[in-house]
């Protein structure tokens, strides 16, 4: 991994370290499921279901989005969507869309630098 990259996925919010422990190093597997990340319907899934107001929708996608970006070690995503999950799972819908502009400002911190390093 060219120092460049490093630099990208850890000012997106990447324990770099961590996952590439996860991934044994092999920089192929993780441009693989960081590839898939951008294609994982679970963050529009929230996005429909915060619209339409609906509860368990938006819990079971903040979830999922929960342990995709804890696999991944995007750790700023995960911090901010497993808050809002822990909202959703009280049962407090309006709690849980207050931290949807920070999951919104993670999420696409971190498809801005795939983008980079994976075009």
């Amino acid at each position: 991994m060219t120092d460049m990259t490093r630099e990208l996925l850890v000012k997106a919010g990447v324990d770099v370290d961590e996952v590439m422990e996860r991934f044994m190093n092999n920089e192929t597997l993780l441009e693989k499921f960081m590839r898939k990340f951008k294609a994982d319907p679970n963050y529009q899934e929230l996005l429909d279901a915060m619209e339409k107001k609906d509860i368990q929708r938006a819990f079971a996608a903040s979830h999922t989005l929960k342990g995709v970006s804890g696999n991944l070690s995007l750790k700023m995503l995960q911090e901010q969507v497993s808050e809002q999950c822990e909202c959703f799972r009280a049962g407090d819908f309006e709690a849980g869309a207050a931290l949807m502009g920070k999951v919104m400002e993670e999420y696409c911190r971190i498809v801005e630098a795939l983008d980079r390093v994976y075009p």
